[in-house]
């Protein structure tokens, strides 16, 4: 599964990220090959990602975002029992850890907002090794592009991400992915 990820990140680098009904429907019509999905809850989720998987599509579920859910390992478990989600996103290192044991894709999700934050990133992945990071808020260029020289880990960027000029920066700048939960984005 984390190769079939990996490469869907390749080959498409739009990730269409819902975080509503109507997003779904919308997304599920782009040429994104992996979806984040931001909303829903213990009894709706299994539903969202069955939709997303019977469109050829990878569903990774943003942990954090899933109303009834805990921060804890159970959590995870929950979401590969009950669920045909192909991975998790979330901003708790252990989470992502866990998911990485259990054999499923990984999202650590950084919210880089200040010097101490930035310094943190190097830690956070060692303790959570995801197969990915996602780096919010997207458009600082400079930052991003030290980010992805300096991590072992490939980079997907998210946040404030408006145009197609955005989009081919932060591919330059070093990124595998663009994610983003504004539609016109999704269809470039």
């Amino acid at each position: 599964m984390k190769k079939e990820f990996m490469e869907a990140l390749e080959d498409s680098p739009i990730i269409a990220a819902v975080k509503d009904d109507r997003g779904l429907e919308k997304c599920l019509e782009s040429d994104s090959r992996v979806i984040f999905i931001l909303y829903g809850d213990i009894c709706n989720i299994a539903d969202i990602v069955r939709k997303v998987k019977a469109a050829d599509k990878l569903a990774m579920v943003h942990l954090d975002l899933i109303n009834g859910l805990s921060a804890k390992d159970i959590a995870v478990d929950f979401i590969r029992k009950y669920t045909a989600a192909d991975g998790i996103i979330s901003t708790k290192p252990a989470l992502v850890k866990h998911a990485g044991e259990l054999g499923m894709s990984s999202v650590l999700r950084l919210f880089v907002i200040d010097s101490m934050a930035y310094e943190n990133i190097e830690k956070q992945v060692r303790t959570a090794r995801p197969d990915v990071i996602e780096i919010l808020p997207a458009m600082m260029p400079k930052i991003v592009r030290k980010i992805c020289k300096i991590s072992q880990t490939p980079v997907i960027a998210g946040g404030l991400v408006t145009n197609k000029e955005d989009v081919m920066s932060l591919l330059q700048a070093g990124v595998v992915s663009v994610s983003s939960t504004n539609q016109a984005i999704w269809f470039l």
